[in-house]
């Protein structure tokens, strides 16, 4: 496949910088993994397929982030998370069965698969009935492995202005892969009013923005 490139139309406008037609996966296939993670056992299907690409997978910053948030269960309980581009949604699922109130988001392909797996992990007491919300207030935004086209970075930026306010918090894992330009967001172009912090695991990075007071 070649390499992601913005192009513009006859009207001069910039084409969609989320493209769905990636070549990732020409074949449609689905594979169905069990993940273990701090004593909850997560049954997660991954739907590969070309209108899927990057969101069919799970990718290891999702289990990284899992691991690093499991350290931390006893601050989830009952906070307010939204979880950026969540793909197969296990990061999502597995704040919600550490006591969080849980809202996953990715494109409108990839919301039936995350139905699917949030409906295939339900907890023994169900889980909460909420009304969709999109708050600008929220405790905590999550993010595993979205920082890799730099033409979405400012659309990214502007989401989490609008999604953070004093006290929240965000949490991003991510690969440092140097051709999409990762440090470039984490050393540059972080939110205006946030101050970040940094610690390595593995062969991934867990950024954290904590908003300013």
């Amino acid at each position: 496949c070649p390499d992601f490139k913005p192009t513009k139309d006859m009207n001069g406008e910039v084409d969609d910088p989320f493209p769905m037609e990636d070549c990732l996966f020409e074949e449609t296939f689905s594979n169905e993994s069990v993940y273990n993670l701090s004593g909850h056992e997560l049954r997660i299907k991954q739907l590969f397929g070309a209108n899927l690409g990057v969101a069919a997978p799970v990718w290891e910053a999702a289990i990284h982030l899992s691991n690093y948030l499991a350290e931390r269960s006893a601050e989830l309980k009952g906070k307010r998370v939204i979880e950026l581009g969540s793909g197969t949604g296990l990061l999502g699922i597995f704040a919600a069965r550490l006591g969080a109130v849980v809202t996953l988001t990715d494109l409108p392909v990839a919301l039936p698969p995350i139905s699917a797996n949030v409906g295939a992990n339900t907890p023994s007491g169900g889980w909460p009935s909420l009304p969709p919300h999109f708050p600008s207030d929220w405790d905590l935004v999550l993010g595993a492995d979205i920082i890799y086209i730099p033409e979405t970075f400012p659309l990214l930026i502007e989401t989490l202005v609008h999604l953070c306010r004093s006290g929240t918090v965000v949490f991003f894992c991510s690969k440092m892969r140097k051709e999409h330009r990762t440090h470039i967001f984490m050393r540059i172009i972080c939110p205006p009013g946030s101050t970040w912090s940094l610690c390595n695991e593995m062969n991934s990075r867990i950024l954290t923005f904590i908003r300013r007071l």
